[in-house]
C-alpha cells in the first residue's frame, strides 16, 4: 500500500476535484488516498474568506466518496503535524496550490525527518472546473 496525501478545501467536489483523485490514485498500484482537509480557520487566513461549507459537512462530503481511503482535518497551524501522524509515501500538490507552505514543504519535510516524495498534478479544465469560478 502506498500512502498519498494530497490537500484541499473541497467546499464542492467538481469533475475537477474528481480528476484531482483520480491523478493522485495513478501515481501508485496500490494506493491509499489521503486527503488533508483544509481547517475552516485556515481557508480564511489563505482566501481571505470563510469557505461556503464548514469542515464538518466538507468532511462528511469526502468521506462519502469512492476513491478516498481516509480525510483528515488538516492543523488549525503549519501543516507538519498530521503529515507526521499519517506517514504518507507521496504527498501530490494540486497545479494551482501556492503559499508558504507549498514554497518551504520539501523542506519542512526533510526537517521533520520525513521521506515523501512531493509531486505536482497537471490541471483538468482549469478555466471551466475551479472552485472560484463555479462559486460565483
Amino acid at each position: 500500500m502506498t500512502k498519498i496525501m494530497i490537500f484541499g478545501t473541497f467546499d464542492m467536489i467538481h469533475p475537477g476535484h474528481e480528476d484531482l483523485f483520480y491523478q493522485a490514485r495513478a501515481l501508485a498500484p496500490d494506493p491509499y488516498l489521503i486527503v488533508s482537509l483544509a481547517r475552516d480557520s485556515a481557508v480564511i487566513r489563505h482566501k481571505g474568506k470563510a469557505p461556503r461549507n464548514t469542515e464538518e459537512a466538507r468532511k462528511v462530503l469526502l468521506e462519502a466518496h469512492a476513491d478516498i481511503d481516509k480525510v483528515v482535518v488538516g492543523d488549525e497551524r503549519g501543516y507538519i503535524d498530521h503529515i507526521q501522524k499519517e506517514q504518507p509515501d507521496i504527498i501530490a500538490l494540486g497545479y494551482d496550490q501556492q503559499g508558504e507552505y507549498v514554497e518551504h514543504l520539501e523542506r519542512d519535510l526533510k526537517d521533520a525527518g520525513l521521506s515523501v516524495r512531493v509531486v505536482r498534478l497537471e490541471p483538468f479544465q482549469e478555466h471551466a472546473f475551479k472552485t472560484s469560478k463555479l462559486q460565483s
